[in-house]
């Protein structure tokens, strides 16, 4: 008996380490399984990098080669995509936009569209419904031509039935099917057509013409920014603000979505967000002996969660979603950064005059004495020419004149008065005329004829004749940024931080004075003869009071701001979008968001993907970071602090502000300067055979000084 419990014994043993080795076995086995399933999933998000990264190589190298070609071939020596001109609504285009409700297979047919289209995906589903009710519907013949390649860009279309043949240069590239969506940026600026599409049936398509679109947008977007405010409104926390401060915190707030039964807010827990719905219904409920009782359900424009915004309070009650939600939401971190509790009295503005000296550095006093002393010269000089005593400055060795630049309605040549030397910009009448860019030089000539900063470049007199608007301006023999950018490949942190510094002192004095700038970008930035950097070009430049919009479609491709993509109005906060462009492309060499084709650009900047270089330290990441927020309110320097949180930010901890405001650093960039003739740091541009025809209207008659 013994024997026999001894061998039970014995097997039981063998059994329950059998047992024990195969849960082991097993375990093994799926922390094994565990780990390839890991290993696959970090080996996809390799491979998908490396696609990410190798696509953005070959973009950036396929578009350097093209600016590279265009250089050569003397076309296009500007390192951006060309500037999109500020184009006037007609009047007549909120008559256009009238909206007729489509059947429900069309609103699906555009709705599938736009949502496979790479630009406007990330439309709102109410804008979609919008642009759908506002297209009209058109016919075409078999062998008809609906774009036709070179023309300029009017209107986008969505084929209904049919089929289309897209060809460029003759050759065919594809034939599209119903429910494709293409000349989609046509709504957005005057554009060249790319490709040609016929008819190869006889077709239906549905249009919308770019006037149409944009009031569409502009009229939604103000009654949705109005409504919105007059929801605030209701809020006892924050009826007593201002609509210019209720208008920021609105630039502030993100959409969120909730589903049918999510608890929005838990009773109990601390608060941080504040909510507006905008779609959708909210149960509010609150523990009575252990149960739910329902308090009360809130509509589309109630709100709750103000007192998080001011004070970290326990909810009161849970809010859950009834049905599909969408609320607008702010978090008390945001609010408290961009809204004032109580009257703030702001800061005069710093007098960049005015500042005392430092008079630590003989150099540097002397350069200040130096930048004076040359602004009062050329004052002088200007106050007693007229336009028969300009000279151009011809290069030595051709003996031709000297071009400083070219843009879309002239050129800037090198003159001189005596021995005075200025930068004469020749704005052809004729072609402003043409696009209708009348008010928009009126409004260049006038700011720039206010502005008095060592940031700015400076407007001394503006001339007229039959054929062009001369403006006589300051002379900055340091050259364009660009060029310096371009030789250099890219700038180390400590030429870039400089730049920047000095763009922010240019934007704090046009920001002060209202006055919107929204064509950032290294062209625009002169170099004067000490390396100091100064804002040009004011051609998109706007005066804007505080607390409006403005809806132009406008800028540079690469440093357009999300909200100007998205046609729902703009203020100071594109310079700020700008200047975090700015930082990235002179600390890599290439703005974060670039492509040789528009339509990806844009998705980008809609994107907002980032991807920094391993050299980029962490400082310049945040800048950029908090620079490129896609909602503009909650960009540094859009709060209640002003472009002082810009100044605060630790990539400026090097900076000493009141000793740039009064031009008494060592510029980092004056070792980038040629020394030689004056026009030693341009490049040579070919000359202008063309003669512009005479403009006789008159419109100029009151912009001569």
């Amino acid at each position: 008996m013994t024997v026999e419990m001894g061998c039970f014994r014995s097997v039981r043993d063998l059994e329950l380490r059998l047992l024990t080795a195969t849960n082991e076995l097993e375990k093994e086995r799926e922390q094994r399984q565990e780990l390839e399933t890991r290993l696959q999933y970090l080996e996809q998000q390799l491979r998908k990098k490396e696609a990410e990264v190798a696509q953005l190589k070959s973009e950036r190298s396929l578009e350097a080669a093209a600016r590279k070609s265009c250089e050569v071939a003397g076309c296009d020596r500007g390192g951006h995509g060309r500037p999109i001109m500020r184009e006037p609504l007609p009047d007549s285009c909120f008559l256009l936009a009238k909206r007729v409700p489509k059947s429900p297979s069309t609103a699906r047919l555009v709705e599938q569209a736009v949502r496979s289209n790479e630009l406007l995906k990330r439309m709102q589903p109410g804008q979609t419904v919008l642009l759908g009710d506002c297209m009209s519907e058109t016919t075409r013949a078999r062998g008809e031509t609906i774009i036709a390649e070179g023309d300029s860009g009017e209107s986008m279309y969505i084929l209904m039935e049919g089929l289309l043949d897209v060809s460029k240069q003759g050759e065919s590239l594809c034939t599209l099917q119903p429910g494709a969506l293409f000349g989609e940026l046509a709504i957005l600026y005057d554009c060249t057509r790319t490709a040609t599409v016929k008819a190869l049936t006889d077709v239906r398509l549905l249009y919308l013409s770019r006037h149409a679109f944009r009031s569409v947008l502009m009229r939604e977007s103000q009654l949705r920014r109005k409504l919105i405010i007059k929801f605030l409104k209701t809020a006892k926390t924050l009826k007593n603000l201002p609509d210019e401060q209720l208008s920021k915190m609105f630039d502030c707030m993100e959409e969120s979505a909730f589903a049918d039964g999510e608890a929005i807010v838990n009773e109990g827990e601390v608060g941080h967000i504040f909510y507006v719905i905008l779609r959708g219904q909210v149960r509010v409920s609150q523990e009575v002996e252990g149960s739910p009782r329902l308090i009360r359900v809130l509509e589309p424009g109630d709100h709750f969660g103000e007192l998080a915004l001011i004070r970290n309070m326990r909810r009161t009650a849970t809010c859950t979603a009834v049905g599909a939600v969408t609320c607008l939401t702010l978090h008390s971190e945001v609010f408290t950064e961009t809204i004032p509790l109580e009257q703030i009295e702001f800061p005069t503005e710093l007098d960049c005059f005015t500042q005392p000296a430092v008079a630590n550095s003989v150099a540097t006093v002397s350069r200040e004495r130096l930048v004076a002393s040359d602004t009062e010269e050329e004052e002088a000089a200007a106050a007693v020419c007229c336009l028969s005593h300009l000279q151009p400055v011809r290069y030595a060795d051709t003996d031709e004149p000297v071009t400083l630049g070219v843009g879309a309605f002239g050129r800037v040549d090198m003159v001189c008065c005596g021995s005075t030397v200025f930068a004469l910009k020749k704005v052809g009448k004729a072609n402003v005329v043409q696009l209708h860019q009348e008010e928009h030089v009126r409004a260049e000539r006038h700011i720039l004829a206010d502005a008095r900063s060592p940031f700015i470049v400076r407007l001394y007199r503006v001339f007229r004749d039959n054929k062009f608007v001369y403006f006589l301006l300051e002379m900055c023999e340091g050259g364009e940024l660009w060029s310096k950018l371009r030789d250099a490949g890219k700038f180390d942190e400590t030429t870039a931080v400089f730049c920047c510094a000095c763009v922010v002192e240019a934007f704090d004095y046009l920001h002060t004075r209202g006055i919107i700038y929204r064509d950032l970008k290294p062209e625009n930035l002169m170099l004067d003869r000490y390396g100091y950097i100064k804002l040009g070009d004011f051609g998109f430049a706007k005066k804007l009071p505080r607390g409006e919009k403005t809806y132009s479609f406008c800028g540079t491709p690469e440093y357009l701001a999300p909200e100007v993509l998205r046609n729902e109005g703009h203020d100071f906060g594109v310079d700020l979008w700008g200047l975090g462009i700015l930082a990235y492309e002179l600390l890599t060499g290439s703005p974060p968001f670039t492509s040789l084709d528009p339509n990806r650009i844009y998705s980008k900047i809609l994107e907002g993907n980032v991807m920094y270089p391993l050299y980029v330290g962490d400082s310049a990441r945040s800048f950029v970071h908090r620079m490129c927020r896609p909602r503009p309110g909650q960009r540094l320097g859009n709060g209640k602090n002003g472009l002082a949180s810009v100044r605060n930010h630790s990539w400026f901890r090097n900076v000493d502000w009141r000793k740039l405001q009064s031009c008494q650093i060592e510029a980092p960039t004056a070792r980038l300067i040629r020394k030689g003739s004056p026009y030693v740091n341009f490049d040579r541009l070919p000359r202008d055979s063309q003669e512009p025809p005479d403009e006789l209207s008159g419109w100029d008659i009151d912009l001569c000084t």
